[in-house]
């Protein structure tokens, strides 16, 4: 355990970060099988629907630095992908 008060309070936020990344990355994960489920029912409607909720979250998380670019880049290409294969 830290000794040092400020090394006391990184701890803290650490924990707390910690917190709010596993969330995040726990949402992005749900939302991203959630279009994977429709596209796997072959249903385009609500796959895209899906989608629709799941791009923005990973914009997001781009942005903010949760994930990188690249790879918030590549989930969106490989979902779309998917998702115009149906027709």
């Amino acid at each position: 355990m830290a000794n040092i008060k400020s090394a006391r309070k990184r701890a803290r936020q650490s924990v707390k970060r910690r917190q709010h990344n596993a969330a995040r990355r726990s949402q992005l994960r749900t939302l991203i099988r959630n279009v994977v489920r429709a596209i796997e029912s072959k249903d385009r409607k609500s796959a895209e629907a899906a989608y629709k909720t799941a791009e923005p979250l990973i914009d997001r998380l781009a942005t903010k630095g949760h994930i990188h670019d690249n790879k918030a880049a590549r989930h969106k290409s490989r979902l779309t992908a998917r998702i115009r294969a149906l027709a």
